[in-house]
């Protein structure tokens, strides 16, 4: 087995030895002869201080490129990456997402009652072409195999664009409000590790971050320990043109043209996508059919785009 040694003519070596055993493992014609290669291998040499630099230095440039911010999306799940998929198709608009689990895709990793298969009433199956994700197609609507496929497809493709940065396992604890002279509004959201955001009344107090922005989309999901975060907040404090009257009962057939048609600006600076539109209009909730929450996120976003002087 070949050891890597030696100062940088010597990393150099070990570097071009590496990329030759990887050459040597995908060329093998057997599994025999692939088992060979892999026992042959030897990693290429890292000291832990350069990982450690690696992680940190580039996690710390994104939080201070994102600190000032063209929009935020609060929330990961199947309307947030929807809504973040069609803004990023814009470069010049800067999208930073914001997920309080470590895992992104909200309850877009399965189905009802934690079954495998995701059903899209039509005409949401129009982005799925877009991403090129097959499905079943059933007439009125289509069958994806199995949600995570829908996930892992849109976050790919989300996470490939240069103007897109997700943190996750961060908590949106707050929003930012101004009083400008049109009135008030949200420029931002305030921010903390979600551990700490968890677990406030076991440690000393531990202060947020802030994130600006020109305007803010929350798709925190129907109400629940991390669901309808803005719009509970923003009862709290008076800012709802009504008061928050939370969602009805499932109802399929109505549930997904009231979430679609009431995806909008509701106070200057913040769109409601996806359930938490349900929490906010009283409107029914839909159970495990996704079409609205793929469209809600994309006409989100045109409500940003459209907020941001874009046509």
């Amino acid at each position: 087995m070949l050891m890597c040694r030696g100062a940088l003519a010597g990393k150099r070596m070990c570097s071009s030895a590496a990329n030759g055993m990887a050459l040597a493992i995908r060329d093998a014609t057997s599994v025999t002869e692939k088992l060979e290669q892999f026992d042959k291998v030897s990693f290429a040499p890292i000291r832990e201080s350069t990982v450690s630099r690696e992680m940190t230095s580039r996690y710390m440039t994104d939080m201070m490129d994102h600190a000032d911010t063209d929009v935020v999306i609060i929330g990961a799940g199947s309307a947030g990456l929807s809504c973040a998929y069609e803004l990023s198709k814009h470069p010049d608009i800067r999208v930073t997402i914001v997920e309080q689990n470590v895992a992104p895709g909200g309850g877009c990793w399965v189905g009802g009652q934690l079954f495998s298969a995701m059903v899209c009433r039509k005409p949401s199956h129009v982005l799925l072409d877009e991403l090129e994700i097959p499905y079943d197609d059933k007439g009125d609507y289509v069958v994806v195999k199995h949600a995570a496929l829908f996930t892992s497809t849109i976050l790919r493709a989300v996470l490939l664009r240069d103007n897109v940065k997700l943190f996750n396992a961060v908590a949106v604890e707050d929003l930012l409000i101004k009083h400008e002279e049109e009135g008030t509004a949200v420029r931002g959201v305030v921010t903390n590790w979600s551990l700490v955001a968890q677990n406030h009344e076991n440690m000393s107090c531990m202060d947020p971050q802030v994130m600006e922005a020109k305007i803010v989309v929350s798709s925190t999901g129907h109400d629940g320990p991390m669901g309808a975060t803005s719009a509970k907040r923003l009862e709290s404090i008076g800012l709802l043109p009504d008061r928050l009257p939370g969602m009805s009962a499932l109802d399929m057939s109505t549930a997904e043209d009231g979430v679609l048609h009431m995806t909008q600006e509701v106070v200057p600076g913040l769109v409601f996508a996806g359930m938490e539109v349900a929490e906010v209009r009283g409107c029914n909730r839909m159970g495990p059919t996704f079409g609205a929450m793929l469209m809600s996120g994309v006409k989100a976003a045109n409500v940003v785009l459209k907020a941001l002087g874009k046509n």
